[in-house]
């Protein structure tokens, strides 16, 4: 119970501490603190600086990523919103953050989304669907950073759609003829192993 006692706060040791600082105030004398005997701000930044060197001297900061490369973004432009982009790029976050960022992001994987897409009427609204977000991004109703992002071609994205989905599927047919001459060439034994195998 005495233990526990002085763990906690004494309101009326408290009290008494409280009339001492008081009188000893009053009287122009110098009060001391409550936390006697704890290290004061200077002694902790000594440790701190010898764990460190200490540290140094065995050698534990030696080969950390980024040794020796020069900073990132010290290109000499300066973007406001640098830490929300590299933030959104390090962590490959979508959706998020002010519409310009978020749109730069999909403009630069929109092919690939148009590609994942299985008909041209999605392909079609999908790019009206980017145009009209570009748009309203542009009049900065949100507020943020400046829309630099171009509005896309319809017509023109579905006809580059069209002839990237024509040279996948010569691809994948080229390459199905190309297995399936490798497995004429094969001999009855091996072509039985290679079922076997799969």
């Amino acid at each position: 119970m005495v233990e526990e006692r002085g763990r906690e706060s004494d309101p009326r040791l408290e009290a008494v501490r409280y009339r001492v600082r008081r009188d000893a105030e009053a009287r122009g004398e110098v009060v001391e603190e409550n936390n006697a005997g704890q290290p004061t701000m200077d002694q902790r930044a000594h440790v701190i600086e010898n764990a460190i060197q200490q540290a140094i001297r065995r050698g534990e900061f030696d080969d950390l990523p980024g040794a020796g490369k020069p900073l990132q973004g010290l290109t000499g432009t300066h973007d406001p919103d640098w830490w929300i982009r590299r933030k959104i790029e390090r962590e490959q976050l979508t959706g998020l953050g002010p519409p310009a960022l978020t749109l730069r992001t999909e403009d630069k994987d929109l092919h690939a989304t148009l590609d994942g897409l299985g008909s041209e009427r999605a392909v079609r609204e999908h790019l009206e669907d980017f145009n009209r977000r570009v748009v309203n991004a542009r009049r900065q109703l949100q507020g943020g950073p400046p829309v630099v992002t171009p509005t896309r071609d319809v017509d023109a994205e579905v006809a580059a759609w069209h002839d990237r989905r024509a040279d996948r599927i010569r691809a994948a047919e080229a390459a199905r003829r190309a297995e399936q001459e490798a497995l004429a060439a094969l001999s009855r034994r091996e072509r039985r192993r290679l079922r076997k195998g799969r």
